[in-house]
């Protein structure tokens, strides 16, 4: 739910901050006081387009945020900060939780947070493509896990298609291909590279380079072992041997000092071949740079790894192979394509039952709820056609459409033919108040959607409005009495002029304020007979 409106600079709203509460939420007010910018405010939130109009006269920018109350969706806090600001130069910066976020970005997030629906706001519901995702919503417990195998074998559907419908051209052209793939192939094959050779050549290669560094200090090494360590540990044990009668303890000295001396020499020994073995030739050389050249040459073509050139040469193979069997490998996949769709026409046969059966259900509601709205006449009907084609898409082979019949004897027509605004925005309040519980989107907006309506049929609109409140929070922009009187929460726009500036002032009336803005809506003017009305008014729609 909506904690919090903030708008800034837009129109006549100077600076206003609107604390808005879970239910059902009325706006009344005077004619042009800015209620219309308050719902265009929510519309630009909501992702919108806007105009550099709307931008507050001598001011160099508009902006909206709100606070929302999104509980058990991983926020912190369970709340979320959406802002959005818009320049005078056309620059557009929109806000989600302080991260920036593209226009794109905060619509797709917003489009499940807010339902705005006013007279010229139904498109979502004169969009016949989202018919078949309402039907299936209403039919959810049913539907859902055959939607999500349907979708499972239509993906692998598309995969086999694209793969049936690749094109190697005419004999020329699969020649020219496979002569281009072998020659790639061959490649890489002549060049009989392992795995883990790279490595190895430039290990070799860098001792190639260090050859005079290191054969430097191999002799350096060998002579002080040859001429200082040896000479020096020699002299060492045969002087100690002199004394080794006079102190058992001095055996074991000379034992250590042996050992030393030994294995001194043993290191010389291993020191002199490392240094023999420290002749490199010309030739070696050349063949490493040659055989690394040969290495990075592959990779610029064919990968960025000895692995990855490996693995391209096993792919090329494995296209090599499928032009080579073209024929049998396209009656594989036909054969593969067969088995899915005979599966997917299964499943679509079932949901088609499903739809059938549920688009029953849910026209059978929508007509009692019509009823209500005072459009007894009405019949509400759910199509439900089947591509007897078998031209498969990721709903199945069903065609929904919504169609009415408005008076009687006519014939049942799109919803996107229906003329009057009053009646769509009452077939959509029909609808919404039946799938009202398993609508997943916790704000919905009501624009003025009682115009054209009164009486009896606008104290229906007010009650579907405030039973749909029980599960969302509804905000309600209205100039009716009886649906200012079912308000949980109501409030007043107004406006006043201030230094010569006209501003937009919102404000939540208590009971007292509501019973005089309900006997004003009601007669024009608050006399004690119209308080009393709006007393009547208020006893029987808040109990």
């Amino acid at each position: 739910m909506i904690n919090t409106l903030h708008i800034k600079n837009m129109g006549i709203i100077d600076d206003i901050t609107i604390n808005l509460n879970e239910g059902f939420n009325v706006l009344t007010g005077e004619t042009g006081a800015g209620k219309t910018l308050i719902i265009g405010s929510l519309q630009i939130l909501a992702g919108g387009r806007f105009s550099k109009e709307i931008i507050r006269h001598g001011e160099k920018y508009s902006f909206v945020e709100m606070s929302l109350y999104l509980p058990n969706q991983g926020f912190e806090d369970d709340t979320v900060i959406v802002s959005r600001e818009l320049n005078i130069n056309g620059r557009n910066v929109c806000k989600i939780n302080g991260r920036l976020s593209t226009v794109s970005e905060l619509k797709r997030f917003m489009a499940n947070v807010l339902d705005i629906h006013g007279q010229n706001d139904n498109q979502s519901l004169l969009n016949v493509n989202t018919h078949i995702e309402l039907l299936d919503g209403y039919a959810e417990n049913e539907i859902k896990e055959l939607k999500e195998k349907y979708k499972e074998l239509y993906n692998q559907y598309l995969k086999t298609k694209t793969e049936l419908n690749k094109n190697y051209g005419d004999d020329k052209e699969k020649q020219r291909k496979l002569d281009l793939l072998n020659y790639q192939v061959n490649e890489i094959e002549i060049a009989n590279l392992k795995k883990d050779e790279e490595e190895e050549l430039e290990n070799r290669r860098k001792l190639i380079m260090s050859a005079e560094k290191i054969s430097t200090s191999f002799a350096e090494a060998e002579n002080q072992i040859s001429n200082n360590v040896m000479d020096g540990m020699s002299i060492a044990l045969k002087a100690m041997e002199k004394i080794e009668q006079y102190n058992p303890e001095y055996t074991n000295i000379i034992t250590r000092l042996r050992d030393a001396y030994y294995e001194i020499q043993e290191v010389s020994y291993d020191i002199s071949s490392f240094s023999e073995d420290m002749y490199f030739d010309e030739e070696e050389q050349n063949k490493i740079e040659e055989r690394l050249d040969l290495i990075n040459s592959l990779k610029r073509k064919y990968g960025n790894t000895v692995e990855e050139i490996l693995e391209y040469k096993e792919k090329v193979n494995q296209e090599i192979f499928e032009i080579e069997n073209l024929e049998g490998y396209i009656l594989k996949l036909k054969s593969e394509l067969k088995k899915i769709e005979k599966e997917m026409l299964e499943i679509a046969r079932t949901l088609n039952s499903i739809r059938n059966k549920y688009a029953e259900i849910l026209s059978k509601k929508i007509n009692n709820e019509l009823k209500d709205l005072e459009m007894k006449n009405a019949k509400f009907g759910i199509s439900v056609e089947f591509s007897k084609e078998n031209n498969f898409n990721s709903n199945g082979l069903d065609k929904v459409e919504f169609v009415i019949s408005t008076n009687v004897g006519e014939d049942a027509k799109s919803l996107i033919k229906i003329a009057s605004g009053g009646e769509m925005s009452r077939i959509m309040l029909a609808i919404k108040s039946v799938l009202a519980d398993i609508d997943q989107i916790p704000v919905i907006v009501f624009d003025e959607i009682d115009t054209g309506i009164s009486g009896v049929a606008a104290n229906a609109t007010g009650e579907k409005m405030k039973n749909i409140s029980k599960t969302h929070q509804v905000i309600c922009v209205t100039h009716l009495a009886s649906i200012a009187a079912k308000g949980e929460y109501n409030y007043f726009v107004c406006k006043e002029v201030e230094n010569e500036k006209t501003r937009t002032k919102v404000k939540q009336l208590n009971e007292e304020e509501v019973l005089k803005e309900i006997a004003r809506i009601s007669s024009g003017t608050v006399t004690d007979i119209s308080i009393n009305h709006a007393k009547e008014l208020r006893k029987s729609n808040v109990a």
